[in-house]
């Protein structure tokens, strides 16, 4: 492992001391090392732990991606979390819940950016988001039908008239 994947490493080994069988076994993928939150209702506090710890301090999302899984007839998220100012460590952490009907956490009470990154992955995944505070298209208008980014995603033929896609 790199000295950068060793440090992720580090981090991954506190958060899987406190929280066990919720998460994954770490994944030293040299690009972002990764770890799964394998019990979804626990997300939230993992999140907190994971900004709040002085010994992780990740207090940057960079990013939350949504993600379809068909084959496992799942949903899910990519967060990929850093420490800024104290800590080199970085970790991408996966949340995934059922495809149809199925929820997750929202985490924008931990990072404000992730009201925006949930809104987004609702919108083109359509996902729900537990508790988040304004969860509503951003992207696509209010009326569209369906979640663009699934991968079985048909276009509709027309909206409001007019040819789709145009």
């Amino acid at each position: 492992m790199s000295p950068a994947v060793l440090e992720s490493k580090a981090a991954y080994d506190i958060i899987k001391e406190r929280f066990g069988d919720a998460v994954s076994e770490f994944d030293a993928n040299p690009t972002m090392p990764f770890f799964e939150v394998l019990d979804a209702s626990r997300w939230v506090d993992i999140a907190l732990y994971m900004r709040d710890n002085s010994l992780l301090q990740f207090n940057y999302l960079a990013c939350l991606s949504g993600m379809d899984y068909p084959e496992e007839e799942k949903l899910g998220i990519v967060c990929n979390l850093e420490c800024i100012g104290k800590y080199t460590h970085k970790l991408a952490v996966k949340v995934k819940c059922q495809r149809d009907g199925g929820s997750i956490p929202s985490v924008s009470c931990v990072w404000h950016t992730a009201n925006w990154h949930e809104r987004e992955a609702y919108d083109m995944y359509g996902m729900v988001f537990e508790d988040h505070p304004d969860l509503r298209r951003i992207l696509c208008p209010e009326d569209w039908t369906g979640y663009p980014l699934r991968k079985d995603y048909k276009v509709q033929e027309t909206y409001h008239g007019i040819k789709v896609p145009y």
